[in-house]
């Protein structure tokens, strides 16, 4: 993963993803490092496999829906950094299309980038958290 900073103000980054990269994980691991306490972000690019789940209300869980080990286009993410409990916790939404024109779309779980995954994410001028909501037991965005 390699980043720039494009924009001073509001901060916007640049973000690549290379072959083999996990993009969940990488998310994760730069929002952490840039000590990011709001942003959103979109994305374009293409995996070999990716693995999107969806919320179940009953459970109060996400559970995996959808896992391709193919090649596919990312034809659109998007999602948000908030804080919580003190740490940056990142949530997306993927649609990715295989070769037969057909899509899936889902929460995040994971993606295996090939052969690139273009992020660019802008800071919110003020800090985002998430608390515990009693009904779905997600943490959710307060404002």
């Amino acid at each position: 993963m390699h980043f720039k900073i494009l924009e001073q103000q509001p901060k916007t980054y640049i973000i690549t993803f290379a072959t083999g990269e996990e993009l969940a994980a990488g998310l994760k691991q730069f929002a952490a490092d840039q000590k990011l306490a709001g942003s959103s972000f979109k994305a374009i690019g293409a995996f070999s496999s990716v693995k999107l789940g969806w919320f179940d209300w009953d459970a109060k869980r996400y559970r995996p829906s959808v896992t391709v080990d193919e090649q596919v286009e990312l034809v659109s993410l998007i999602g948000d950094v908030a804080l919580a409990d003190a740490k940056p916790q990142v949530h997306a939404h993927v649609v990715i299309a295989k070769s037969d024109g057909t899509a899936h779309g889902g929460h995040l779980m994971e993606a295996r980038v090939r052969p690139t995954c273009e992020v660019v994410l802008i800071e919110t001028p003020e800090k985002l958290h998430k608390k515990i909501d009693p009904e779905s037991g997600l943490a959710l965005i307060k404002p």
